[in-house]
């Protein structure tokens, strides 16, 4: 009788102790916190490459727009796309 009588308060224990590792160590539990900071911190580098990413096309795009094209932009591609350069020309490609 005495053993039927404890084992109410002790499955309660074990499904508190179950809840609080879970809390613990769980997927999105306390020691989870450390990796999801981890994950934020490189996203937002990411992020911040490709933004700068971004920013360097769209000015490349404002460059090439067919109103007001500048003409060194013009000039290096088509001499990249045709292949046409004299000998002793040297190109500096700007990325």
């Amino acid at each position: 009788m005495l053993l039927l009588s404890a084992m109410g308060p002790a499955f309660a224990i074990l499904l508190l102790l179950l809840f609080a590792g879970y809390a613990v160590f769980g997927s999105s539990g306390i020691l989870a916190w450390g990796d999801y900071s981890r994950q934020l911190h490189d996203s937002r580098a990411e992020l911040a490459m490709v933004k700068i990413e971004r920013d360097r096309l769209k000015n490349r795009v404002h460059l090439l727009d067919p109103r007001r094209a500048d003409p060194d932009i013009v000039d290096e591609l088509v001499r990249k796309e045709l292949n046409v350069g004299h000998p002793d020309e040297v190109i500096v490609p700007l990325k």
